[in-house]
């Protein structure tokens, strides 16, 4: 035991499993802990205590009070009312929500979609790569939010339509992600060795592609969300988002901003929610990127 140094021994000592160490790295990124607990107290807002409260006050996302229109924030309507009597408080968290729901779609179909087409195209290759991924260009090439607008403008309705035109070619960047890390995994020694063992496509897919990306794409993943939140308020900004009533914070952002001068609380809510809702999944995914980090 004497001969064995104090380097040897920290080497051989027991190492923690893997989802610990992530955990480990995650909590000790204090940014990446404020974008979680600001996210779970949205969610949690927007989903479940907002409802609650607007059944209470009898404030509905879609009631006018005439008698109420451009009120200042009080202890009724904590966050004021607007020009139609609406109180804001319960539009913003019924707004959140909408903008949840939408970026969070749209992301997963991104994944679903980009996932599938990058992995396809990484693990056949040759020619078959190379045609796949000059059509992924040709789409790169063209302005994401021009197409956007296109599509919304021809895709008219609701939540639906919406989705679907901030997905239609949101994929392309996934597909390359994915892509890429594939042609990088698929030439290494344990994929190889498991090729040469007989292990079908399937399950080098299922047992050492896919755990190796998922950090990768979990790290997208929560980078696209506000990506797709900021194209939705873009839209609705210019008045093509949701139809009235239907409330989202571009919404929200595009009744109150000619009235910025006379009555700036009802701008000042809506953008606040947008800006930290924004930087809730950018430091969430920049922490998620430093905890899956394997140099770290």
């Amino acid at each position: 035991m004497g001969l064995l140094s104090r380097d040897s021994l920290e080497f051989n000592r027991f190492s923690p499993p893997y989802r610990y160490d992530f955990w480990r790295r995650f909590r000790a990124n204090r940014l990446a802990v404020t974008g979680l607990v600001l996210l779970a107290l949205f969610f949690l807002m927007a989903f479940l205590v907002s409802p609650l409260l607007a059944a209470l006050q009898g404030h509905s996302y879609y009631h006018q009070d005439w008698d109420n229109i451009n009120l200042r924030p009080n202890g009724e309507y904590w966050f004021g009312t607007d020009t139609l009597g609406r109180c804001i408080f319960t539009r913003l968290w019924y707004g959140m929500r909408i903008s949840l729901v939408i970026g969070i779609s749209a992301a997963l179909i991104d994944l679903v979609i980009g996932g599938f087409y990058g992995g396809l195209s990484g693990l056949r290759g040759g020619l078959v790569d190379e045609l796949m991924m000059r059509f992924v260009d040709i789409l790169y090439a063209i302005p994401y939010l021009l197409v956007v607008l296109l599509l919304r403008i021809w895709l008219e309705g609701g939540i639906g339509q919406l989705i679907l035109a901030l997905s239609l070619t949101g994929w392309v960047g996934m597909a390359r992600l994915v892509r890429g890390q594939v042609l990088q995994l698929k030439e290494q020694g344990y994929i190889l060795a498991a090729r040469a063992l007989g292990a079908g496509t399937a399950r080098i897919i299922g047992r050492h592609l896919f755990p190796n990306l998922l950090g990768v794409v979990l790290v997208q993943l929560t980078l696209t969300i506000p990506t797709a939140i900021f194209a939705e308020a873009f839209l609705s900004f210019l008045g093509l988002g949701l139809p009235m009533p239907q409330a989202s914070l571009g919404a929200m952002i595009n009744d109150s901003y000619a009235l910025i001068r006379l009555y700036p609380y009802q701008l000042f809510f809506p953008a606040l929610a947008i800006s930290l809702l924004m930087l809730a999944f950018n430091f969430l995914g920049d922490g998620l990127r430093d905890a899956f980090d394997p140099r770290l």
